[in-house]
């Protein structure tokens, strides 16, 4: 896995602040959900580190499925902008978003 994809998307947050990524991701042989907003990751499954530079998407993780969800996110009614992309298929909106991977 690309030792910055949490950073490429906590960055994507940044350009699009009207987002939420939720990114379903297996990390240590469990799988986690990850909430990235404006920049910030934050675990919905595990504890996250209070220390922002102890990545909540490990270098090792492996991305399952990423869903971009309209802000402000509401757990028991999300409203899904797409729902079950992949790193490749997340990239070109990286690109359009001026972020080089």
């Amino acid at each position: 896995m690309n030792t910055n994809i949490g950073k490429y998307l906590e960055q994507y947050t940044i350009t699009r602040p009207q987002e939420v990524l939720l990114v379903t991701a297996q990390i240590e042989g469990q799988t986690d959900r990850i909430a990235i907003f404006k920049g910030f990751s934050s675990s919905l499954m595990r504890s996250t580190a209070f220390d922002p530079e102890i990545p909540v998407l490990p270098d090792e993780a492996e991305i399952l499925s990423i869903d971009r969800v309209a802000s402000p996110y509401h757990p028991d009614n999300p409203q899904y902008i797409e729902k079950g992309l992949t790193w490749e298929t997340m990239q070109p909106l990286l690109d359009r978003a001026g972020i080089r991977v």
